[in-house]
């Protein structure tokens, strides 16, 4: 109850905390020049200020917004204001719309930030125009959180109601169904604690409420019904409530012991990346998959243990009914290998055929909703002005000792270029790109400003720099974190099983699901099929938070369901030595605590396509299909199909392993056929 209380008290305190500095790379060449900048020349962001549907020539509006500037420029905090009237490129051609910047001094601290920007935004407001909109600079990333938290608060209303529903369903019974739900709780009020932790040490994206929100939630309520399912099955070997629990945790604890350490391994990964986002991303999330992880061991147990005599045993059902669904699947897929390997794969490889096109941009207000004032604000720019205005330029800082010849080059690759001299002999050349700010035109001019520059002392900043270091870091390190991540997992499944294939064969199987997950959702957002349904469009490119973000969790969800399967084969193949028909066993117990977690994962995950918020929408679909694609045809097929082609040699290691094993690794003796309880329970 302490947790709860501070996690949800403190912890939401993250809300007032959350950055859009999305691709910010520490040690990458444009995140030096933008820090060089600052020390020779600070200067503070912009704020952009649109009014639109009235004729900017009308005597009434002009004298309003003359009177705007001045009030503006008078506010503590705001370092200059232009008159649009009498600065070129702030009036639209068609003289429908005006744009009025505000750049706020450099320096300020948090609280004079604000107030200035509440300020600033106030007196814009004011203006009498059909359409007055405010956003850009700092005030972007407040609206984003804002999105963000709106978001999080509408999918938890529609998501937790029906978990609650489909909880009571499954189980039968309010007090079964009540503990999965004190257990999602805590993992909720864990996500906030942490991110609020985190977020006194580091930068924490506004992605990351969303993110940790659903994975907190989901992961304590696949963990918990796995350990629930399990203590009333041992409720009907014995009376005493103690020992179902001691049962309880030293079986089904230990496959949640195990999956939350790999999961956890999957999400560490993303430390390898040097990005503040990816690695803020993997800490915190991580994080939360053990807060998850101990809820179910400590807190479920003392739960049960309290309320658990309450809480009605699994019935006893007439041989061969028990998942008769499930091992008939099995059965299936075990008697016809072949077939079902070729029925299923190329189905997979197929959905995965869009993700060998995947982009990846840094994304603009077109992510949020057409309700929020930041896409309203870029709609009306687009409507009314030229492509490229507003866009923020690709800066170009030659420091002292560069060749003259040198800007010279550089300025002839962008018809409009803006040169500046700073104080020590910097100079600075604003090249203005077409397109957006991270289209293909925007990124080639970094390449060949890049080329041009040789060896001289020149360095390129600005989103669209940004934007190449971070897909240059991604493809650098990509390898490295695939590494770390197979090799962790790798051990931890040998550890658990004993074997080295069948890590191996998880793994690939586990590979099919996530493509085929990540080509649907480059079909759909960044092609724009079907688009529309989720409140979306084609947006031409994916957010570069969302791939590396569905592949590191989806490949940790799926490594649960591999490890619930598992553990109940390898209890099978313990009891009766029969390589098959542990099989068939394994997937009959295991088959609907893997299909109703994975449809309560699926119901919270596709809360979150519920909000406006694109990258969201695309993690959330991604993790919605990779759950439901994972949990049924490979789990239902895969899995049994392979296992069985591979027969006893599933299970084998070579001679220092299995010693290795033997010393190191997971053991524990066949469960005892205890007699059961009276059919009556």
């Amino acid at each position: 109850m302490l947790f709860l209380v501070l996690g949800f008290a403190l912890g939401t305190g993250v809300f007032g905390k959350l950055s859009d500095d999305v691709p910010d790379v520490p040690g990458t060449e444009s995140e030096m020049a933008s820090e060089y900048l600052d020390e020779v020349s600070p200067t503070g962001e912009t704020l952009t200020g649109v009014v639109a549907g009235v004729a900017v020539s009308d005597p009434g509006l002009r004298a309003q917004v003359e009177r705007a500037v001045a009030e503006l420029r008078t506010v503590d905090g705001v370092a200059a204001v232009p008159d649009p009237y009498v600065t070129r490129g702030l009036i639209a051609e068609d003289g429908q719309a005006l744009i009025v910047p505000v750049t706020l001094s450099s320096g300020l601290d948090d609280d004079a930030e604000d107030t200035a920007i509440d300020s600033a935004v106030d007196r814009i407001e004011k203006i009498d125009a059909p359409e007055v909109h405010v956003s850009g600079g700092p005030l972007l990333g407040k609206q984003l959180g804002g999105q963000a938290q709106e978001d999080v608060k509408k999918a938890e209303l529609i998501s937790l109601p029906i978990v609650v529903v489909l909880l009571f369903v499954i189980f039968g019974g309010l007090r079964a169904a009540g503990l999965p739900l004190l257990v999602a709780v805590s993992g909720i009020a864990g996500a906030f604690l942490a991110l609020f932790a985190f977020s006194q040490v580091t930068d924490i994206s506004v992605h990351a409420i969303q993110v940790t929100t659903m994975l907190g939630l989901g992961l304590a309520v696949d963990y918990a019904l796995l350990m629930v399912v399990r203590f009333r099955e041992e409720r009907r070997h014995t009376d005493d409530v103690v020992e179902a629990v001691l049962r309880t945790v030293s079986r089904a604890g230990r496959t949640v012991l195990f999956s939350g350490l790999t999961v956890a391994v999957c999400l560490t990964g993303l430390l390898v990346f040097p990005s503040t986002f990816l690695r803020s991303m993997g800490l915190a999330v991580a994080a939360v998959v053990v807060v998850d992880m101990l809820a179910a061991l400590t807190l479920l147990p003392a739960l049960l243990t309290r309320f658990g005599a309450k809480i009605a045993p699994a019935k006893v059902l007439p041989d061969g009914e028990e998942g008769k669904v499930f091992a008939r699947l099995a059965t299936f897929a075990a008697r016809r290998p072949l077939a079902v390997l070729v029925a299923a794969v190329p189905v997979l490889l197929l959905l995965a055929l869009p993700a060998t096109g995947m982009r990846i941009n840094l994304g603009d207000a077109t992510q949020l909703p057409t309700s929020s004032e930041a896409r309203q604000l870029q709609d009306t720019v687009r409507a009314h002005f030229p492509p490229g205005t507003g866009v923020t330029p690709i800066t170009v800082v030659l420091k002292p000792g560069a060749d003259a010849a040198t800007a010279d080059r550089i300025s002839d690759l962008s018809p409009t270029t803006r040169v500046r001299t700073l104080p020590g002999g910097t100079t600075v050349l604003e090249l203005q790109p077409s397109g957006s700010v991270d289209g293909s035109a925007a990124t080639d001019l970094v390449q060949r400003i890049r080329d041009v520059r040789g060896d001289e002392p020149v360095q390129v900043t600005g989103p669209a720099a940004q934007l190449v270091d971070f897909r240059e870091m991604l493809a650098d390190r990509a390898p490295w974190a695939a590494a770390t991540v197979l090799l962790g997992i790798f051990a931890l499944l040998f550890a658990f099983t004993g074997s080295v294939l069948i890590p191996l064969r998880t793994i690939a199987t586990t590979l099919l699901s996530l493509g085929a997950a990540l080509g649907v959702v480059v079909w759909v957002f960044q092609d724009g099929h079907l688009a529309g349904l989720l409140g979306s469009e084609e947006l031409g490119s994916l957010s570069l938070t969302a791939p590396p973000l569905i592949i590191a969790i989806a490949f940790g969800l799926a490594m649960d369901y591999e490890l619930f399967i598992l553990a109940r084969m390898r209890e099978a193949r313990l009891q009766s030595g029969d390589d098959r028909e542990a099989v068939v066993t394994g997937l009959r117990r295991s088959g609907r605590v893997v299909t109703c977690a994975a449809l309560l994962l699926a119901v919270v995950f596709g809360a979150f396509m519920t909000g406006g918020f694109a990258p969201i929408l695309q993690i959330g679909l991604g993790l919605t299909l990779a759950v439901l694609i994972d949990a049924t045809l490979v789990r239902m097929l895969l899995v049994p199909a392979t296992m069985a082609l591979l027969g006893r040699r599933a299970w084998w290691a070579p001679g220092w392993l299995r010693r290795a094993h033997d010393r190191f690794g997971l053991h524990e003796e066949a469960p005892p056929a205890a007699p059961e309880l009276t059919k009556q329970h």
